[in-house]
């Protein structure tokens, strides 16, 4: 349909493509690098620590593989979704393929610390900070 702005159908297009091209871009600034936007991570600043949340749901613990280094953090993976043979898909929406996150923290990190849980689906990582990272207070003589 070609109504008063063009091709209605070339502008949805457009549209789509720039949303898609978004999505996968590094939109977070150097806060995170990836292949996509999967899997999805929250990150929060607890006293001088940092937590990731990450959504996994499916995936199990052998799959994961987690780095530590100065202050990034990296989360690479393979999710599956099988289905049986016999079958003709006619709607796909679950993520599956390999993933691979690096997330940059603006502290040190204590690599020795550093501890993982994964539970129901969810993936947290407790990143403290590096001693030699904190802040000193100095008394005045």
């Amino acid at each position: 349909m070609i109504g008063p702005f063009g091709n209605t159908f070339d502008a949805l297009l457009a549209l789509q493509e720039a949303l898609e091209g978004h999505l996968s871009s590094d939109w977070l600034r150097g806060s995170t690098a990836s292949r996509g936007p999967f899997p999805p991570i929250n990150v929060f600043e607890q006293g001088d620590n940092f937590v990731a949340i990450i959504e996994l749901p499916g995936m199990n613990r052998n799959d994961l593989e987690i780095q530590a280094k100065e202050n990034t953090i990296r989360i690479a993976g393979r999710k599956t979704a099988s289905y049986a043979e016999d079958i003709s898909i006619h709607r796909r929406e679950r993520v599956a393929g390999e993933f691979d996150r690096t997330l940059t923290l603006p502290i040190q990190i204590n690599t020795e610390r550093i501890r993982a849980e994964y539970r129901d689906g969810v993936l947290a990582i407790f990143v403290p900070r590096a001693e030699s990272d904190k802040p000193r207070t100095i008394k005045i003589s």
